[in-house]
């Protein structure tokens, strides 16, 4: 199993491209379900879980044609509506192909999703939403089977703002009798983008990028061409590289609207950023300031960045209170960071952050995707070298990783 091995000390400094949006992708790969004809996406990242959803995709019947960045799906012949557990038990997202599934096809069997351990996930506003809707649901070894002669519209609730969710049942109505409407949606600008491309092939929807999301449902889509929107998590975690090593640089092909939270916290931090309308310009100061942080949803502060957070302000000036208030069991890299010197207290979903001067290089597991990410973080600015095991993890959600690190002077290796 692959490893990281981290040089650490090295004040980053250069330019990388962002690539485009892992959040993004997923839902929009499955929203090619909907329709007889092609769709085409480019911007599309390499990363396994995108690789997991094509090999997914495929055993349903669809055609994929995959050259570089650009992916054309032919979901014409579909005929096999099914996501075994052997494909999904890695990938959470793969329970987004239930709602176009059962549009399009009148059923759906999908396996309860695997993924990140970082707390419960639960698919039960998939469900309500979908039973809403007139499907018959059943839960049954392990699988949703769920039966639809035509979805009707109706009026949604779901009990938390919940991005895959809504995802998942925007689509499913985008071909459903009637007008849908989603109350407490989510407004990640995956969530608007997803929406965007469904407009393209076709879909009749309004609210976009607000907590009420409107769809009237149409007979057909049609095939379109998407871009995928730069990826929001992966330019916050190279900007928070950069300011943990006192460096500078600038992110290219990304769009900084999406990321304001964490771009204000950083310049609270110190930092000096100028954005422009495709780019992102950083520079650090020697040694950052402590930042307090409170994960909620969009347009608040990312739970996908707390980690990267912590990591940071493990080696700033002062005290910073991270409080979680998404997942329950998402301070896993705490332990993982102590390994390294950092000073941090845990209470329940609060965590207390000490920053301390300097970090030391040690052999640290990864237990998540953005976890990954913090031990990434924290390697660079420890003093030797810092190896990070089960980085399949990373795989997941960075394309390229050590290139673009590279690219920005770092020293890393991967290790067989």
């Amino acid at each position: 199993m692959d490893k990281l091995s981290i040089q650490g000390g090295v004040r980053l400094a250069g330019e990388t491209a962002i690539s485009g949006a892992k959040n993004a992708a997923l839902p929009l790969l499955c929203a090619a379900l909907l329709t007889r004809e092609p769709v085409t996406f480019s911007n599309v990242p390499r990363l396994n879980d995108i690789d997991t959803l094509l090999r997914l995709i495929a055993q349903m019947g669809v055609k994929v044609t995959r050259d570089g960045s650009t992916v054309t799906l032919d979901a014409a012949q579909l005929d096999n509506p099914l996501a075994p557990y052997e494909m999904v038990k890695t990938m959470r997202a793969s329970i987004l192909v239930l709602g176009p599934l059962v549009a399009r096809c009148g059923e759906a069997r999908v396996s309860l999703p695997g993924g990140c351990a970082i707390g419960a996930r639960p698919v039960d506003q998939h469900i309500k939403g979908l039973q809403a809707m007139g499907a018959e649901i059943a839960v049954e070894h392990g699988y949703v089977h769920a039966v639809s002669r035509r979805l009707k519209g109706a009026r949604l609730f779901t009990d938390m703002v919940t991005v895959t969710g809504t995802e998942n049942l925007m689509m499913a109505a985008c071909l459903a009798d009637g007008e849908t409407v989603i109350e407490n949606a989510a407004r990640e600008p995956e969530v608007a983008d997803l929406a965007h491309c469904l407009i393209a092939m076709g879909a009749d929807i309004s609210g976009v990028g607000t907590d009420v999301i409107h769809i009237r449902g149409v007979e057909r889509l049609h095939g379109a061409t998407y871009r995928i929107m730069p990826d929001r998590i992966e330019t916050g975690t190279y900007l928070c590289a950069i300011a943990a090593s006192g460096g500078e640089g600038v992110l290219t092909g990304t769009v900084a609207s999406t990321l304001d939270a964490v771009i204000e916290k950083l310049r609270d931090s110190g930092c000096d950023i100028v954005c422009s309308p495709d780019s992102i310009r950083i520079k650090a100061p020697a040694r950052l300031n402590a930042v307090n942080v409170r994960t909620a949803p969009y347009p608040a502060f990312p739970t996908d960045m707390q980690a990267q957070f912590m990591a940071l302000n493990a080696v700033a000036q002062g005290t910073a209170v991270i409080r979680e208030t998404i997942f329950e069991n998402r301070f896993m890299h705490a332990v993982e960071l102590q390994r390294l010197g950092a000073d941090i207290g845990i209470d329940g979903n609060t965590a207390v952050v000490k920053g301390v001067a300097q970090l030391q290089g040690a052999t640290v597991m990864a237990t998540d995707l953005r976890a990954s990410a913090s031990l990434v973080i924290a390697g660079l600015v420890a003093e030797g070298e810092t190896v990070i095991e089960r980085i399949y993890h990373l795989d997941r959600g960075y394309e390229r990783l050590e290139d673009k690190l590279a690219a920005l002077g770092a020293k890393v290796t991967r290790v067989a």
